[in-house]
């Protein structure tokens, strides 16, 4: 069989092509189950969905399955994560700081302690929002309600003894007041926080900003100021320290693998989320949701977990919620 000059030079670009291809061309894991210990719609289920359409886009991944058990900040999905999918090394579970009040505010047999560390991804500063048809309108008019009676200001939030909770607690003490007299209503997904504060069911509300932005584009409620060290990217709202609160707070995310996994699983996951945190990808979803990026993995992220989970202990016992 004769080639042609031009045949030839085709089949030549088409060699080239394939070699030119990226190193995971061929996914890093054919399937991946994916566990979220919270009801859809919230920051957990949001950074889910993000790895998949990352993970997916960046060629990393084939199949994504969700399963979503809300509850308790985590606290009753979690047992079931660590029960079922022991020793399954293609399984995955979203979790994060929320989850460490949380053990500790239920007094939870099973904790963080118990899943694999394999990364943090993201950080996320709360923002401190009122229904735009309520009566509170600025931070003067909130940080008055508080001081004259924390316990009429009711904020919804997630889970109890989470980052938002925490918030709270912290924001309360700074302005002189108990903060074990602080009318948390405490909700288990993203969604129904948004309905009880659009609904005027609560006073204000505090979430990560990427749960409340389509409500704040959209003129149904007022951001009043943000829990981060510095100002959200993109974001006009001051932050506490700028309000002369004497507050900082952030929520991370991350991923856990079940417990009993082989070092080789363990690994295979690790190179994975680390390509994926590499992906042009991924950095647009950080881009587009306002996370900042807070990578970290193997032991540097085991030893950071486990200084969190002691600060938020004492933490907890000074605001009176351990």
């Amino acid at each position: 069989m004769s080639l042609s000059k031009r045949d030839f030079l085709a089949l030549g670009a088409a060699a080239g092509a394939s070699m030119a291809l990226p190193a995971w061309a061929q996914p890093l894991i054919a399937s991946l189950n994916m566990f979220v210990p919270a009801a859809p719609g919230g920051g957990w289920d949001g950074t889910a969905r993000a790895i998949e359409r990352a993970a997916k886009a960046a060629g990393l991944v084939g199949n994504m399955q969700f399963e979503n058990v809300g509850g308790a900040g985590g606290m009753v999905g979690l047992p079931r994560y660590v029960n079922q999918r022991k020793g399954q090394g293609n399984s995955l579970m979203v979790g994060g700081s929320v989850m460490i009040g949380a053990g500790i505010a239920n007094k939870s047999p099973v904790t963080i302690k118990d899943v694999t560390p394999i990364a943090r991804l993201t950080e996320e500063a709360g923002v401190i929002v009122v229904p735009a048809n309520g009566k509170i309108k600025t931070w003067k008019d909130l940080e008055a309600a508080i001081k004259a009676n924390p316990k009429a200001v009711s904020v919804a939030g997630g889970s109890a003894g989470g980052t938002d909770h925490l918030i709270l607690g912290m924001l309360i003490k700074a302005l002189g007041k108990n903060p074990r007299e602080a009318a948390y209503v405490a909700f288990a997904g993203g969604g129904p926080a948004n309905a009880a504060i659009l609904g005027g069911q609560v006073t204000a509300g505090i979430s990560g900003y990427s749960e409340f932005e389509e409500q704040i584009k959209a003129g149904r409620m007022i951001p009043l100021a943000v829990s981060g060290k510095r100002r959200i990217p993109g974001v006009s709202v001051p932050t506490l320290t700028e309000l002369s609160i004497n507050v900082t707070e952030s929520n991370w995310r991350g991923v856990f693998a079940p417990p009993g996994i082989s070092a080789a699983q363990r690994d295979a996951m690790i190179d994975f989320v680390t390509k994926l945190n590499a992906s042009p990808q991924w950095k647009q979803e950080l881009e587009t949701r306002k996370w900042t990026d807070a990578f970290m993995t193997e032991r540097p992220f085991e030893r950071d977990l486990a200084k969190d989970i002691e600060e938020k202990i004492v933490l907890m016992k000074e605001l009176g919620l351990a």
